[in-house]
């Protein structure tokens, strides 16, 4: 890493960890200006940090703004965003109008990558900022995730990722350096709890929303709400199922009163990225690539 750069590593961190976060630096201080892909979780928070502190002056965040976003994580973007000392903006995208992201077939998220970098790519042209980055990291290129080939494809920059940050090491950075969402959960955007080919509407949408503010009012947190027609699949972490049981009639009650006749809970719990296991036990037992192509 670089001798300036190294300076502004928190020196608390594991040597393996230090060594990371100090390629970050490195490769986010040869950018120039730089504008984030903000989403307001704990990788774009870590990269939003070490931006202000390699080029500061030099970055703004930005985050996109639709209704596949809940309500709560825009409100949280903003308000760690203004915590880091950011600039921030928010980025009108329209990926609801597109058939291809509405049909919601397993390419979903490259067409709402395509549309959200576009949209911050054309923002960034505007403010004269030089590069976008995001906040992938190390573990995700092990998933499927079409939405990394639209970042490739609009040359937008993954420096976690690049420097081979996991998300342990994200988090003990994150902590480190006092970023206050350094334990936070893992977020997706609502569109990701409908299966592949349950075509995505607005409507659906604020349904799906309404029965997680519900749960998350009840203290319930880092769940999903699987919408499966008139049934919502609950995934919620395994210790906090004795809360579950202990608020079972509320719980049940704020799943109807977002609009579900049928309230299940999954005992398996929450996984991140359960609804690709249909694709994974697909190309298992095809020899089928989960690459771009598919």
């Amino acid at each position: 890493m670089g001798t300036q750069t190294s300076t502004l590593l928190p020196p608390t961190l594991e040597p393996a960890v230090l060594e990371k976060l100090g390629l970050v630096l490195d490769r986010l201080a040869g950018l120039g200006s730089i504008m984030v892909a903000f989403s307001g979780g704990v990788d774009s928070a870590l990269v939003l940090r070490a931006a202000l502190a390699v080029v500061p002056g030099k970055v703004l965040a930005a985050t996109g703004l639709s209704a596949s976003y809940a309500e709560e994580e825009i409100a949280e973007a903003k308000a760690v965003a203004a915590q880091l000392g950011a600039s921030h903006i928010m980025v009108e995208t329209m990926e609801l109008t597109d058939p291809r992201y509405a049909d919601n077939t397993h390419q979903r998220c490259f067409f709402c990558k395509t549309e959200l970098y576009g949209k911050m790519q054309a923002r960034a042209a505007e403010l004269g900022f030089d590069t976008i980055v995001d906040g992938t990291n190390a573990d995700d290129l092990g998933d499927f995730r079409p939405g990394l080939r639209a970042a490739n494809q609009l040359n937008v920059v993954s420096p976690l990722a690049e420097a081979g940050m996991t998300k342990s090491d994200i988090r003990a950075a994150a902590r480190a350096w006092g970023v206050p969402i350094w334990n936070k959960p893992a977020a997706a955007c609502l569109s990701s709890r409908f299966q592949y080919g349950d075509p995505i509407t607005v409507e659906k949408l604020r349904q799906v929303a309404s029965a997680e503010t519900g749960l998350r009012r009840l203290g319930l947190k880092g769940f999903r709400v699987r919408h499966q027609d008139e049934t919502a699949r609950l995934e919620i972490p395994l210790d906090q199922f004795p809360l579950v049981l202990e608020h079972r009639s509320a719980i049940v009650d704020a799943v109807r009163q977002a609009g579900y006749r049928y309230v299940t809970l999954d005992l398996e719990g929450f996984r991140s990225g359960s609804m690709n296991e249909v694709l994974n036990a697909r190309v298992k037992s095809t020899g089928l690539r989960r690459s771009s192509t598919d």
